[in-house]
């Protein structure tokens, strides 16, 4: 265990709410398999209150930040950030550079790390994605990455639909098309979509359940995680022949993949190896007391 002291460097995560992240688990625990004279911890940031926040954080030479709901977008136009993360439309990690905070989106990378993970073909069905915000964009550069070619969007708000179909549309070469936040649309594409991904905040709150029925056959993701590994979206997708995994293998890939930003200079000389993702997720998965999951594409 870490004893602090003057020297200790600090990383941490910001959101509203925040009291339920997993991030500072596993991320002290990488810190501490690395010998790292660091902690992480969580910092409770309402929006009106990012810039100064940020500002703050930078001030107190905090080294390393993720960003997670309700800010991945806001937090764009206050960093320097990343072509990748330029073209998702949203950040989830910074790290203090002198001038400011430097900023990339490892949410596509912990997306595309699940795919690869459960062995998704991406290219000979089209996916059906349910929510348009930041977590959305991130899933998107993932599929899009993965040989995604047709996807449909089903989002409650029209208006943000239509928005991220027309930023698609202009960064990347897929077909994207937009249903209607009902049953009837929804079933149309079932037997079509092999890939079904939920990046609403649905299942965030204790007793939220999914507000369609989910019937078919493929691999149904959910970007929310719970300690247990079963969500709203999860439960549902179990009226149909599906592979489910919640969002915890997303949350630890991304998580990696931020450590991996954080101290890239590091990793790149060989004094610092990067957590293994199967182990990771092994140990986290037994802090919660659930049962492993199944992603053979890592190794199971």
């Amino acid at each position: 265990m870490t004893v602090i002291h003057g020297k200790t460097s600090l990383y941490g995560i910001i959101g509203d709410p925040i009291s339920h992240s997993l991030s500072p688990l596993f991320q002290n625990y990488f810190l501490e398999q690395a010998k790292q004279d660091a902690i992480y911890a969580p910092f409770h940031v309402l929006p009106d209150t990012l810039n100064l926040a940020l500002l703050g954080l930078h001030a107190s030479h905090i080294q390393g930040l993720n960003i997670t709901v309700p800010h991945k977008e806001t937090a764009l136009a206050l960093v320097d950030a990343d072509d990748d993360a330029r073209m998702i439309g949203a950040v989830n990690t910074i790290k203090r550079t002198v001038n400011g905070w430097l900023a990339t989106n490892t949410d596509w990378q912990g997306f595309a790390a699940v795919l690869q993970g459960i062995q998704a073909d991406m290219g000979n069905a089209p996916v059906l994605l349910f929510g348009a915000g930041g977590t959305a964009k991130a899933v998107i550069h993932a599929l899009v990455q993965q040989g995604a070619k047709k996807i449909y969007i089903c989002n409650r708000s029209i208006q943000r639909a239509e928005q991220l179909i027309h930023q698609t549309k202009r960064n990347y070469a897929v077909e994207i098309i937009h249903l209607a936040w009902q049953q009837e649309d929804i079933n149309r594409v079932y037997t079509e979509c092999k890939t079904i991904i939920n990046t609403t905040s649905i299942g965030l709150k204790q007793n939220d359940t999914f507000p369609f029925s989910i019937t078919g056959v493929g691999v149904a993701i959910d970007a929310v995680y719970k300690p247990q590994g079963k969500t709203a979206f999860t439960v549902a997708a179990t009226a149909g022949d599906y592979h489910t995994t919640d969002g915890l293998p997303m949350l630890i890939a991304q998580g990696i993949a931020s450590f991996a930003f954080w101290h890239h200079e590091a990793i790149q000389s060989g004094h610092l190896s990067l957590p293994d993702k199967l182990e990771s997720l092994h140990w986290v998965e037994r802090q919660l007391a659930r049962q492993p999951l199944n992603l053979p594409g890592w190794g199971t």
